[in-house]
C-alpha cells in the first residue's frame, strides 16, 4: 500500500453460505445443491501462497534488498509471476509505462472463456517500496491473486464471465500502474468490467479483517464468506483510496478488496474481537526493511487467501 498522499475456513463457510441461501430461497429440504455451489469454494493452500511468498523473499535478496519499481527486483518479480501464469496456460500481457524516470510495468493476465463483455477482476501491486522485501506489502496480495488464477488452471474452472487478474507496478509512487491501465482502456471496455477486486496486505502480523464497503455486492460476498467461517469484520478505513482499487472506482468500476491493517493501532476492541495485541500497529514493520516472510501472520494470510477465491468464483460464476 502506498504511502498517505494529500485454520482454512472454506469448506465450513462454503456450508454455511449454502445453507443460508437454500434457506432464504425457500428451496425444498432434500433439493440437490446446484453444481456451481460446490465449484464455487476451492480451497487456496496456505502453504503454497507462502511459497510464492518465499520466492518474493529470495527474489529481493538477490537484487538490492528490495522489488521496487524501475529496478531488477520488480523485473524478477513479475518474470516470476508471469513465468507460473503462462505455463498453467493463460493469455499474459506486459503493459509498459514511465514514472520517475525509469520504466514500469504491470502484467495482466486472462482466463481463456466467459462472456468477455462481463469480466471479473482480482488485482494487487507487485512493487514493494525500496527500504524492503515488501512481504505483507504487498507480497500477500500478490502471492494469494497468483495462487487464486493457478487454481482456477488447476480446476479447469470455466465460469459464465470472463476472469482477469493484474499486477500493477508503482503502486507506491502513487498508483501509477493501475492509473495507467484504467487510463488506457476505452470506455467500452472499462464498461466490460463487472468488477474489480483488491487485495492489498492481507497477512499482517496483528492482524484485523477489514472489507471494503464500495460496491454492495462485493461487500457482501465478501462478509458472506467471513459469516461462515465465524470471523467478524469490519469497514476498511485506513487505506480508503489509497490503493489500487481507486482508479477503477473513479472510472465508474464497481470496487471491492480486503486488508488486514498497516501503520495503525489495534484498539482494545479490536484485540478483544479478532486476537493479538491491543495499542500495537497492524503491521509494526510497514514499508521498513523488516517487512520479510517472518513479518506474516499465516492465519490471517489463510483466511484471506480463501476469501479471495470464494469471491472470485462466487462473482464470476
Amino acid at each position: 500500500m502506498k504511502l498517505s498522499v494529500p485454520v482454512t475456513g472454506r469448506a465450513a463457510a462454503a456450508v454455511a453460505v449454502a445453507a443460508a441461501t437454500l434457506f432464504t430461497s425457500g428451496s425444498t429440504a432434500g433439493a440437490a445443491p446446484a453444481p456451481e455451489a460446490v465449484a464455487a469454494a476451492p480451497d487456496l493452500p496456505v502453504a503454497n501462497v507462502k511459497a510464492h511468498l518465499t520466492q518474493f523473499q529470495s527474489i529481493a535478496a538477490a537484487n538490492g534488498g528490495n522489488r521496487a519499481h524501475g529496478r531488477a527486483g520488480y523485473t524478477a518479480s513479475l518474470n516470476y509471476v508471469k513465468g507460473k501464469l503462462d505455463a498453467a496456460g493463460f493469455t499474459t500481457t506486459v503493459q509498459s509505462f514511465t514514472s520517475g524516470g525509469r520504466t514500469g510495468y504491470n502484467l495482466i493476465a486472462d482466463w481463456p472463456g466467459g462472456d468477455a463483455d462481463k469480466v471479473v477482476m482480482a488485482g494487487s501491486h507487485l512493487d514493494s517500496v525500496t527500504s524492503g522485501a515488501g512481504i505483507n506489502d504487498n507480497g500477500s496480495g500478490s502471492a494469494a491473486v497468483l495462487e487464486a488464477a493457478l487454481t482456477v488452471a488447476r480446476t479447469g474452472y470455466q465460469p459464465t464471465k470472463h476472469l482477469r487478474f493484474a499486477w500493477w507496478g508503482a503502486e507506491e509512487l502513487g498508483l501509477v500502474g493501475s492509473r495507467y491501465y484504467v487510463n488506457n482502456l476505452s470506455s467500452a471496455n472499462r464498461a466490460r468490467i463487472s468488477g474489480y477486486l483488491n487485495f492489498d496486505m492481507i497477512g499482517s502480523p496483528n492482524p484485523g479483517y477489514f472489507v471494503y464497503d464500495d460496491d454492495p455486492t462485493i461487500e457482501k460476498t465478501f462478509k458472506d464468506y467471513f459469516t461462515g467461517i465465524g470471523v467478524p469484520t469490519e469497514i476498511e478505513t485506513e487505506g480508503d483510496g489509497r490503493s489500487d482499487h481507486a482508479p477503477f472506482k473513479s472510472a465508474g468500476v464497481p470496487v471491492g478488496g480486503l486488508f488486514t491493517g498497516a501503520s495503525r493501532a489495534k484498539t482494545a476492541a479490536q484485540a478483544t474481537k479478532w486476537g493479538g495485541t491491543s495499542g500495537q500497529a497492524f503491521d509494526r514493520c510497514y514499508h521498513s526493511s523488516c517487512d520479510t516472510t517472518s513479518n506474516i501472520n499465516d492465519t490471517a494470510l489463510d483466511r484471506n487467501s480463501d476469501a479471495l477465491a470464494y469471491a472470485v468464483w462466487e462473482l464470476s460464476k
